[in-house]
């Protein structure tokens, strides 16, 4: 897409226009791409926390759920991360329900713009040891097994077609349990089936985790969703290999698969030699935002 356009797209969102829907116009497939779905929520930013500041009931129930299923696996775990964690409300209202508090707490996006209003959030909420930041759910700039617990909210919905890829993205950096809170299309009736296949979403979460051999403890309808045309169903995936990490630096170039390191102000990849921005406290660590920096460990005059 032409950066360009990007004005005429904020005209349609600001009539109140479905981006993803006027995105695909002249487009055959029914499928949404990752540009889309990054178009249409980085316009979307700080929309979901009005929406939960004004129906903050909502948002709780839903996060007392998700916490009774945490706190009733009855393992111990030291890290916590949700995948596409948008604003984080989410995160921020279901960590204050967890009966075991993670030692380390990290959530990623795609839209930068999300994140920083995730950022802002938390800060609001006095969660400041979460560590946030832009990544690609099919390219996770995460070490194998480095999580103990990773979940998703409604994060790979938009994503139909690609249900294999996401899953095995998040299996490899889970540690011991994958949590899946997602639109079930296999649990749907025919009018909410018609809605999520209009809109491009998942549909073969289930049977795609099952042709993987995957360890499936549970699927069913979530004990609490809004909307009754996209029901949220549960899928708890448990990971029998359970490894120590060895690097405390979870975090990996997404290019090199190499660890990331924090110097002078970005994340640094020293065998991948690519440096990673921060733009305005929020680290940017997409494909695309890589830069070639072979002597960016050189000792320049300050």
């Amino acid at each position: 897409m032409n950066k360009q356009n990007l004005n005429q797209i904020k005209k349609i969102y600001d009539q109140g226009g479905n981006i993803i829907q006027f995105l695909k116009k002249g487009n055959s497939s029914q499928a949404n791409s990752d540009e889309m779905v990054l178009i249409s929520y980085d316009f979307q930013s700080g929309s979901y926390i009005k929406y939960v500041q004004s129906n903050p009931k909502e948002k709780d129930l839903y996060t007392k759920s998700i916490a009774a299923v945490i706190n009733n696996l009855n393992v111990k775990y030291d890290s916590i991360l949700e995948a596409g964690v948008g604003e984080a409300t989410t995160l921020a209202s279901l960590l204050p329900k967890l009966k075991a508090k993670p030692k380390d707490t990290y959530g990623f996006d795609i839209s930068w713009s999300r994140i920083k209003y995730g950022q802002e959030y938390l800060k609001k909420k006095r969660l400041s040891k979460v560590f946030l930041f832009v990544g690609d759910l099919f390219n996770i700039p995460i070490a194998d097994n480095a999580i103990d617990i990773v979940y998703t909210s409604h994060s790979i919905e938009p994503n139909g077609g690609k249900e294999k890829e996401a899953l095995k993205e998040l299996y490899r950096i889970t540690n011991k349990y994958l949590i899946l809170l997602e639109p079930a299309y296999e649990l749907a009736d025919k009018k909410a089936r018609e809605r999520m296949e209009h809109h491009g979403y998942i549909k073969n979460l289930y049977s795609t985790a099952k042709s993987l051999k995957y360890n499936v403890l549970d699927y069913k309808l979530f004990d609490y969703y809004i909307n009754p045309l996209n029901p949220t169903g549960l899928m708890i995936i448990k990971k029998s290999l359970q490894n120590k990490l060895t690097n405390s630096k979870p975090l990996l170039c997404p290019i090199s698969k190499t660890p990331l390191s924090f110097i002078r102000g970005s994340y640094f990849s020293k065998k991948g030699l690519l440096a990673y921005p921060i733009i305005d406290k929020v680290p940017c660590l997409l494909n695309e935002n890589a830069v070639i920096a072979t002597h960016y460990l050189d000792r320049f005059t300050k």
